[in-house]
């Protein structure tokens, strides 16, 4: 049946197209027997013909059903393969079978396949055959070996189904959740498509049944590694392992049979956000162990001690008064950090970033991912920081203020704002001047500035003091008007004497407004002490009544003035004596009473 031409090829029957008996063939599967010769078929002996019959039978193979056997492809068709496995006919076996992933056939023929006959003869007298179910038997075979020996099977995750993973090894089996990893996985569809290599834990040919196990080989792998590891493991050993897991805090580097944490702390001397900006799963790295607890099998591992701290000599890269250029990665309510370099950083102080500009948050000047020139401050190698400045690189506007406004000059501004004490007057961008409320007028008691100004009132007003270095300019609404105290002070004198109203009393004396807007004191000292001017012998003043009284101090400088009721009836006093030295008797008994009296 092997050596056979295409177009003479016998059929099921074991005759040939002519419709005889291949003599020929008979008699060599018989080990050379040859019928005798007859002139024709019907000529042959019944008996002889039998007895040919049975050799020729005997010349096949004896094939079971269910039995796994060799074969010669002898042809392939567009939809069927046709196979000899030396029995007394063909097979024929579907094309499909024959076909790789990419739908072309794998055989030839000549070529030895292995099928399972699966029964001796269909309705059509070919031999039932099954390459892909003999493919199967073998691999069953196979995973019995596997499971008996504990011997490693490779397959590929085909989908997640409940309870764990379909597995294809051949045949399909079942990878439970719990014997996938030995931690716990999460995303079990990422495994999708992966070619893992396991253990056969139990297999059930009948009902077609295998579990695996790739937890317990690697759990047997991690032994042996974490065996030799822990031989070699010290503190300050510089060893290569596989980024295993990432967390928020840090990554679990796999060094062989342990784990190991790389704090994110100590991934970088440069920021680090998150360890995935680093480093990804299945990373190998360099890493040194910073510590090791042999009790706890606890490793804490560390990279960028690997390399030299950039803060060892940072103060020779960045010498205060020098200029640094740097990237703005970080925000806060209280300044802008600027990187430097791989993990030196600055700090602009939000007090630091301009001249004139009331910065209420860093964001209003900088943003994050800005390239910034500043320059340094401050360096504190131990605290690692590096204190920098955004306005020392530009000219201070308040340096040139007092060439552009001396004191004393008058200016024009633009009120942006009102608060209890004082106005704010926009001098230029970013520069204001501050009115005080005592400096809004001369003579009306101000309250609060709004009796006397309104926001976005433009005014005209007198540059009284420039304090560049505390960046303050104070200036006065009312030093432009006329002084109505200089004028008072020209026209009234120490021992004159004028009429007041008292307009409040306190402990200590009585106040006594004597023209608009100015005011004196009468201290308690200075009321009259006559016998009619009460218990104590001071005359009760009343707060609205008009009064005479004398001038007997003043303080231009202070704006204030001393004034008395008793000085005053002294004067009277000595123009009664002078009258009395003059002779008039009963002026004289009448002074001299008063005299005694007092």
């Amino acid at each position: 049946m092997a050596n056979v031409e295409d177009n003479n090829t016998p059929d099921r029957s074991g005759v040939s197209s002519a419709g005889t008996i291949d003599r020929e063939t008979r008699g060599e599967r018989s080990g050379g027997l040859k019928a005798r010769p007859r002139e024709g078929d019907d000529q042959l002996d019944p008996a002889e013909f039998a007895r040919l019959l049975d050799i020729y039978d005997s010349s096949f193979r004896n094939i079971a059903e269910g039995e796994v056997v060799k074969g010669t492809v002898l042809k392939v068709n567009p939809s069927e393969v046709i196979v000899d496995v030396g029995y007394k006919s063909e097979g024929m076996i579907q094309i499909s079978e024959f076909l790789d992933e990419n739908g072309d056939v794998t055989v030839q023929p000549g070529d030895i396949v292995d099928v399972l006959l699966e029964r001796t003869e269909d309705r059509e007298g070919y031999v039932v055959l099954s390459r892909e179910k003999a493919e199967k038997m073998k691999i069953w075979d196979e995973v019995e070996k596997a499971y008996a020996e504990r011997k490693v099977v490779i397959g590929r995750v085909i989908e997640r189904i409940k309870g764990g993973l379909a597995v294809d090894i051949g045949v399909r089996a079942f990878l439970p959740g719990s014997q996938i990893d030995v931690r716990p996985v999460r995303n079990l569809d990422a495994l999708r498509g992966q070619e893992l290599r396991m253990r056969v834990i139990k297999v059930n040919k009948k009902r077609g049944n295998i579990v695996l196990s790739r937890k317990a080989l690697l759990e047997e792998e991690n032994a042996e590694k974490k065996k030799h590891t822990l031989e070699t493991l010290a503190e300050g050993t510089v060893i290569k392992g596989v980024v295993k897991n990432i967390t928020d805090y840090g990554a679990f580097i796999d060094l062989g049979g342990i784990d190991g944490l790389l704090h994110i702390t100590d991934m970088s001397w440069g920021r680090v956000g998150h360890p995935s900006e680093i480093f990804k799963v299945n990373d190998e790295i360099a890493v040194i162990v910073l510590k090791y607890d042999a009790a706890t099998e606890r490793v804490s591992l560390g990279h960028k001690q690997l390399i030299t701290d950039p803060w060892a000599n940072v103060m020779e890269r960045y010498p205060v008064g020098g200029r640094a250029i740097g990237k703005v990665v970080s925000l806060t309510d209280y300044g802008a950090f600027v990187e430097l370099e791989a993990g030196v950083e600055g700090l602009i102080h939000v007090s630091e970033m301009s001249w004139s500009k009331r910065v209420k948050h860093p964001s209003k000047i900088l943003n994050v991912g800005d390239s910034v020139d500043a320059m340094v401050l401050g360096v504190d190698p131990t605290a690692r920081r590096i204190s920098l400045g955004l306005k020392q690189v530009e000219t201070n506007p308040w340096h040139d203020l007092a060439g552009k406004y001396p004191v004393g000059s008058k200016l024009t501004g633009k009120v942006r704002n009102l608060t209890e004490f004082g106005a704010f007057v926009e001098v230029e961008d970013d520069i204001d001047g501050l009115i005080h409320i005592s400096d809004m007028s001369w003579s009306k008691r101000i309250k609060h500035p709004s009796e006397v100004l309104k926001k976005g009132d433009v005014v005209e007003a007198m540059v009284l003091n420039i304090d560049a270095e505390n960046q303050r300019l104070s200036l006065g609404l009312k030093q432009l008007a006329t002084d109505i105290w200089d004028d008072f002070f020209s026209r009234h004198h120490v021992g004159d004497t004028i009429e007041g109203k008292v307009v409040r009393m306190t402990n200590f004396g009585a106040f006594v407004e004597l023209d608009e807007g100015i005011e004196g004191l009468i201290h308690v000292s200075e009321f009259d002490d006559s016998p009619a001017a009460g218990k104590e012998g001071k005359i009760e003043l009343v707060v609205g009544e008009t009064y005479p009284m004398k001038i007997i101090k003043v303080a231009p400088a202070e704006r204030k003035i001393g004034l008395s009721i008793r000085a005053l009836k002294s004067d009277e006093f000595r123009a009664d004596w002078e009258t009395y030295q003059e002779g008039e008797g009963s002026g004289a008994a009448t002074l001299g009473d008063h005299f005694r009296n007092r």
